[in-house]
């Protein structure tokens, strides 16, 4: 048994939950966010809390309970609270900026970066060595942020590259004579 899917999902005020047979759809004043649920995974709204249980004589179902409750719960986290991850340029001359729905980056290479900013993704740039990527969708938020670092990720010798803000590089000794 999935002690994960065991846990039930307290639904916060301000957050409505439908259901059907196949998906769920969870709506706040910020969106609306829709996810599809396994066959093999039963989902039933009790006042307001949501539990998840896996079908019986079904293969992974204990899997699929764990995965599904952990998508709704950060549905539910992101509609309400939202994600965000922090970024940090260390280098120099390296400069962040936010035009619009672009981001430009200046990573030391011949060429100006600029990044198109997805739809559900706001980015912030309080400094030129920050950047803030902001959602209501967990996967959303992390892949944009991965995006961002994969431009320039923090080298060994040296620490520069973008990198997360509690990100810890670990660092190389560098030629001995």
């Amino acid at each position: 048994m999935s002690r994960v899917a065991n846990n039930p999902i307290t639904i916060p005020a301000g957050i409505e939950v439908s259901m059907d047979s196949k998906a769920i759809t969870i709506k706040s004043s910020k969106a609306t966010s829709k996810e599809l649920i396994h066959e093999a995974v039963e989902v039933t709204k009790e006042d307001n809390m949501l539990r998840i249980k896996p079908r019986e004589n079904m293969e992974n179902a204990d899997a699929f309970a764990g995965t599904t409750r952990a998508l709704i719960n950060n549905i539910i986290i992101g509609l309400e609270k939202g994600f965000e991850k922090k970024l940090t340029l260390i280098g120099v001359g390296y400069r962040a900026q936010t035009q619009g729905k672009k981001l430009n980056l200046a990573l030391g290479f011949s060429h100006p970066i600029n990044y198109q900013i997805p739809d559900g993704i706001t980015i912030e740039t309080p400094s030129q060595t920050e950047v803030v990527v902001k959602g209501v969708s967990k996967q959303l938020v992390g892949q944009v942020a991965a995006e961002i670092r994969a431009f320039r990720p923090p080298e060994p010798y040296k620490g520069k590259g973008v990198r997360y803000a509690d990100e810890e590089v670990v660092r190389k000794e560098g030629k001995k004579k």
